[in-house]
């Protein structure tokens, strides 16, 4: 054998498959999933505020899920899919069963419908936002909003009930407390927030949301304030962000339709 076969550098083997950065995105996706069910199992143990810690770690991995994705540009019909059967089981079904164990199971098998409901609604949630993937180009203001509440929001406006009634206990409320843990209260929650998901309503995306220069200072202010407020009292920050967002439902609503009417008639716009 020769000098230069001997010392000849040897190519690195190559592999078919995607790379690991491509794969992150979907990892994401399965940690949040196994999120959302350890808070059943935490929930069917009775530690329910486990369960909901639980739910909100799920709701942050989906939010960064995607957006890591289109930055990795690793976006894919199989992780869309993915993504959406996760979303199903974290902010549809598991919420319903931690709601379920927490007070609707005492009202038996009555208690058990506004759970089923709130999990159908939110199926057919999922499955309308993924056939709108197909459809064909929008206006442009309509990119910066979603049709009906999105699942995440879904599932903090269902357990509304829960944040508050923890909050409660932690402070030592007993008789609000019960009042919150009545089944009735956890029951027009979960169908009111059922009819937000299917719904038309045009709900801020917050994607493409700006920030004036003059409010950048506040909102920044505002964010580290909530932070500490998270930090120091989470029940009572995950309700007033429950309450906060349902404040700004109508104003979401007025903003699209002054969209619309402006990408209608630019005169009047002017």
């Amino acid at each position: 054998m020769s000098t230069i076969q001997k010392f000849r550098v040897r190519r690195r083997p190559r592999f078919n498959g995607p790379s690991f950065n491509r794969m992150i995105p979907n990892l994401l996706t399965m940690i949040g999933l196994c999120s959302g069910l350890t808070s059943i199992r935490f929930a069917f143990e009775g530690r329910f505020g486990a369960a909901a810690i639980a739910i909100a770690v799920s709701a942050v991995i989906d939010g960064l899920d995607g957006r890591i994705a289109r930055l990795l540009k690793a976006t894919s019909r199989f992780g869309a899919e993915f993504d959406s059967l996760a979303d199903f089981l974290c902010f549809g079904v598991a919420p319903s069963f931690v709601l379920y164990f927490w007070t609707l199971q005492s009202a038996h098998g009555y208690g058990f419908v506004p759970c089923l409901m709130f999990a159908v609604c939110m199926a057919l949630r999922l499955a309308r936002f993924n056939a709108s993937i197909d459809a064909g180009p929008k206006p442009a203001y309509q990119y910066n909003f979603f049709t009906g509440v999105p699942a995440p929001a879904g599932a903090c406006l269902a357990l509304f009930p829960l944040f508050a009634g923890l909050e409660a206990k932690s402070m030592g409320w007993d008789r609000l407390e019960a009042l919150l843990r009545h089944p009735m209260i956890s029951a027009v929650v979960l169908i009111a927030t059922g009819f937000l998901l299917v719904s038309t309503l045009p709900v801020w995306s917050f994607k493409n949301f700006k920030v004036k220069s003059t409010y950048v200072l506040p909102t920044l202010l505002g964010v580290g304030l909530y932070a500490a407020l998270l930090v120091a009292d989470p029940w009572a920050a995950f309700a007033a962000a429950g309450l906060l967002y349902a404040g700004l439902l109508p104003f979401s609503v007025r903003s699209y339709h002054r969209l619309r009417e402006a990408a209608e008639d630019p005169d009047q716009a002017e």
